[in-house]
C-alpha cells in the first residue's frame, strides 16, 4: 500500500510538467486531450492530463473519467497491482460512476492476470476468485458473467493442482499421513476439478501404506459412487485386493 501511495504521490508531481501549456485548460479540454494522447498510446502525456483534472478539477463531471482512464493506462502498461488500486478507488469515489461494472470486472482481471504459476504464492490467485465471485454477484446477468465462470474454473484448478502437488510430493517422500492432509484437502475443497478423482486415488493408496484397510475401503465405496466410470476402479480394486493378501 504505501509503494502505491508513494506512485501516485509521484504522479501527481509529475502531472504538473507537461509538455504543453494546461494552465488555461478547462476540465473538458484535459480530458479530450486526455484521450487523445491514450489513444495514441502517449501513455505518460495521458497520465498526466488526467492527473490534473483530478488535481484541480476533482468536482467536475470528468474526475471519474479520469479516474477510469488512470486505472486503464495501468491496465494497459501492465501495472497491475497499481491498476487494480485505481479501479477500486473509481468504484469509492465514484459509487454511481458509469464505469463501475467494467471497473469491477477489471479490477478481478487485474488480479487474474497477477496469478503466478501454481508452484508459487498463491494470494492474487485467491483474490482473482473473490474478486470475480463479487462481480457476478452484482452482475449476474451480464456476458462477462460467463467469462468470470471460465476464469474462475481456471483459478480453481490452479489451485488444486498446488494442493494436489504437494501431495504426490509427500506421497514420493514416503509420508502417507502428511499427503493424506493434502489429498484430503482437494477433495473437500476442489470438488469441481481434475485433480479430485487424482486425490481420491492418492488417499486410497496413502491409507494402505499406513494399513487403515477399512478407511480405505470406505472410501472405495465414495470413489465408486462418484465416478462409476471412473479412470482408477480397476487400479484400486487391485491396490486393495494386494493389501489384503498382505495383510
Amino acid at each position: 500500500m504505501k509503494k502505491i501511495i508513494l506512485i501516485l504521490v509521484f504522479s501527481l508531481i509529475t502531472a504538473c510538467s507537461s509538455s504543453i501549456d494546461t494552465r488555461n485548460m478547462t476540465a473538458e479540454n484535459l480530458f479530450e486531450k486526455g484521450k487523445e494522447y491514450f489513444a495514441e498510446d502517449e501513455n505518460l502525456e495521458s497520465q498526466k492530463m488526467f492527473d490534473l483534472i483530478k488535481l484541480q478539477y476533482p468536482a467536475s463531471q470528468y474526475a471519474d473519467d479520469a479516474q477510469f482512464y488512470l486505472a486503464e493506462i495501468d491496465f494497459k502498461r501492465e501495472k497491475y497491482i497499481l491498476a487494480a488500486f485505481n479501479y477500486n478507488s473509481l468504484r469509492r469515489l465514484y459509487p454511481s460512476s458509469e464505469y463501475n461494472k467494467e471497473s469491477l470486472y477489471k479490477r478481478a482481471l487485474c488480479y487474474y492476470k497477477l496469478s503466478p504459476p501454481f508452484e508459487r504464492d498463491q494470494e492474487y490467485t485467491v483474490q482473482a476468485i473473490s474478486s470475480l465471485i463479487e462481480f457476478q454477484s452484482a452482475y449476474p446477468n451480464d456476458s462477462l458473467s460467463k467469462v468470470a465462470d471460465l476464469q474462475i474454473k481456471e483459478m480453481r484448478e490452479k489451485l488444486a493442482k498446488r494442493e494436489f502437488s504437494i501431495a504426490e510430493l509427500y506421497s514420493k517422500l514416503d509420508d502417507p499421513k502428511a499427503s493424506l492432509v493434502y489429498y484430503d484437502f482437494v477433495i473437500n475443497n476442489y470438488d469441481d476439478t481434475r485433480y479430485n478423482e487424482d486425490s481420491y486415488l492418492g488417499k486410497v493408496e496413502s491409507l494402505l501404506k499406513m494399513k487403515r484397510i477399512e478407511e480405505a475401503q470406505n472410501i472405495i465405496i465414495l470413489y465408486d459412487k462418484k465416478f462409476p466410470n471412473g479412470n482408477y476402479n480397476e487400479k484400486i480394486k487391485e491396490m486393495y485386493d494386494n493389501a489384503l493378501i498382505e495383510k
